[in-house]
């Protein structure tokens, strides 16, 4: 059997599923670049631990995990299931490579995975395995736990993480509330930035990619915090070794906030 790709998507706000924006039409069109998997184990920069986890829940709910967007949101409902089996087995791969994995009996799925997931499988009728990231842990570290599972993948696992690209949302939020037009340096920086890591990923230059904090330009206008980045090197390291990776998706919202996409073997 053939491996599946490896995936990083920049899942945007909540509202993608309510917006007519490329990002969102770029999610509902997953299924032509990727088909449709068996299961998919899922990383989300919104879904924090100390160390790594593993949810073993069946049946996840929903967590709501934003304030002050539409109503209809919070009403909002993605019932796929989960998937013990496969959760016990990545739990398995991942103390194997000595990563001291904890499991989280209950827990819901997070808008960095029950939103692009309703765009693009809207049956929601494929289980879903999730994986935490640790705020605490470096580029490197989250490339490790992408590696341990990088076997599932001849499963016919698709193995997604969900972040973004860039994250400066007081920035972001910022334009928004005073109705100004994006600062074009930002702007520029965000270039930048976004195009570093799309020359990189192609030559498959891991080591450059994962010192991003050192050599890519301007990391702190693109990530304040580094939460929402973790997510592309657990995809990266998820892809097996002399992965490179394909920018399949690159728009920009308000100038300056990129929702790019990385397909990765």
């Amino acid at each position: 059997m053939t491996s599946l790709p490896s995936l990083f998507i920049s899942h945007g706000g909540p509202s993608i599923v309510l917006s007519e924006t490329p990002a969102r039409r770029y999610l509902e069109s997953l299924p032509e670049l990727v088909g449709r998997p068996e299961a998919l184990v899922i990383s989300s920069a919104h879904h924090e631990t100390d160390g790594v986890s593993v949810v073993t829940d069946p049946h996840p709910g929903m967590i709501y995990d934003f304030r002050g967007f539409p109503a209809e949101l919070y009403e909002m409902q993605y019932p796929a299931p989960g998937d013990p089996g496969l959760a016990e087995t990545a739990f398995e791969l991942l103390a194997a490579a000595g990563l001291k994995p904890s499991k989280a009996a209950h827990r819901g799925y997070d808008h960095g995975t029950w939103t692009p997931m309703m765009l693009a499988y809207p049956r929601a009728d494929i289980p879903i395995v999730q994986i935490s990231i640790d705020p605490k842990r470096d580029a490197r570290w989250h490339y490790q736990v992408g590696r341990a599972l990088s076997g599932l993948r001849e499963r016919d696992v698709l193995i997604v993480g969900s972040g973004h690209i860039t994250h400066n949302l007081k920035a972001y939020f910022g334009a928004l509330r005073q109705g100004v037009q994006p600062d074009p340096q930002l702007a520029a920086h965000v270039r930048a930035f976004t195009d570093w890591f799309a020359a990189r990923l192609a030559e498959g230059d891991v080591e450059a990619v994962l010192d991003w904090k050192r050599r890519s330009p301007f990391p702190a206008d693109n990530h304040p915090t580094d939460e929402h980045l973790m997510p592309i090197f657990f995809a990266l390291g998820a892809a097996g070794e002399g992965a490179t990776g394909r920018r399949v998706h690159d728009s920009v919202d308000s100038g300056f906030f990129a929702n790019d996409s990385y397909l990765f073997q």
